[in-house]
């Protein structure tokens, strides 16, 4: 039977050289909840930056093992299989830190971000804490964070999986909602893969506007990014080229 692990890792940073200082993931199947958290150290420097952010200190992993060393990581690995599940809210980022320990992703893979920002396109934002607050997640977090036997702490990596586990719930009922008789966690897989089509500018002299109001004005500014712009975001490209060939 297919495992489902909801997965997040806190770093030393966000650049090319940074790596791993924390692998927290649950596992659910068979009606258990598997829990894996573990802190590991690294040569890379913390940054100030993201110490800022999720707390963690030096000194809280100078004993530790490397990342790779870890019975989380281990158990991981083990877990990689094609019939299982990795569920993580902005993805790349957390493969991208994986695959610098020699991880190879084989598992389907839901991003509950890019999911979110098909579902609830609207939302002003869709970062995992603020879903956390605007759905009430936080009211439940406790509770389950009891029965489970963790802590809960916001950018802490198995505090921000225990919320992910409750946004995925409610990321679940909505798309039952919209696509009924369709199985859910196969169009989250699917959804994670689909271009996203952004209605507004977020930048530039546009900001603000709708792409469709600018592409009835200015079409030649949109046909001069899909030109010129050698890294323009893959979902910003495909909502130029739908809103143009509308």
């Amino acid at each position: 039977m297919a495992k489902y692990i909801i997965l997040d890792t806190e770093t030393t940073g966000a650049g090319e050289s940074d790596r791993i200082i924390q692998l927290g993931y649950m596992v659910l199947g068979n009606g258990d909840i598997e829990v894996q958290n573990e802190f590991c150290s690294t040569d890379v420097p913390i940054s100030f930056g993201a110490m800022e952010v999720h707390h963690i200190t030096p000194e809280m992993i100078a004993d530790k093992p490397v990342c790779k060393d870890t019975q989380a990581y281990k158990r991981l690995l083990e877990l990689n299989t094609e019939e299982n599940y990795v569920i993580i809210h902005n993805a790349p980022f957390d493969i991208g830190m994986l695959e610098k320990e020699g991880f190879s992703l084989k598992m389907k893979l839901i991003d509950t971000l890019r999911c979110a920002k098909h579902i609830f396109e609207d939302e002003e934002a869709h970062r995992l804490q603020f879903f956390r607050y605007k759905m009430g997640l936080y009211k439940q977090e406790e509770a389950e964070a009891k029965k489970l036997g963790i802590e809960v702490k916001a950018h802490d990596a198995i505090g921000d999986v225990l919320t992910l586990k409750l946004f995925l719930t409610e990321l679940k009922k909505s798309i039952e909602e919209r696509f009924a008789g369709e199985n859910p966690v196969e169009k989250m897989v699917y959804l994670t893969q689909e271009p996203i089509f952004i209605k507004t500018f977020r930048f530039g002299k546009y900001k603000g506007k709708s792409l469709a109001d600018v592409a009835a004005e200015d079409a030649g500014y949109l046909r001069w990014m899909l030109k010129s712009m050698d890294n323009i975001d893959v979902d910003l490209k495909y909502s130029i080229e739908k809103v143009l060939s509308l």
